[in-house]
């Protein structure tokens, strides 16, 4: 199955990353162990939550007006 993995650093150097299809999130020192930490965690989760129909998640930007 393949599923999305969304990684945004944090600002103490680590990488917080989530998979939006079970909304599962972890938190890791390196890109490698937040998708590492983020793989188990979405395991586990899938293990007691089948997905029936994943489908994809849409993924786009959002701009926000700043107002000086």
């Amino acid at each position: 199955m393949l599923l999305t993995a969304v990684l945004v650093p944090a600002p103490t150097g680590s990488y917080s990353a989530l998979n939006p299809e079970t909304g599962a999130t972890f938190l890791g020192e390196s890109v490698e162990k937040s998708l590492a930490n983020l793989r188990e965690a979405t395991e586990f989760y899938l293990e007691e939550v089948p997905l029936n129909s994943p489908g994809r998640p849409l993924l786009t930007t959002l701009q926000e007006a700043v107002n000086a």
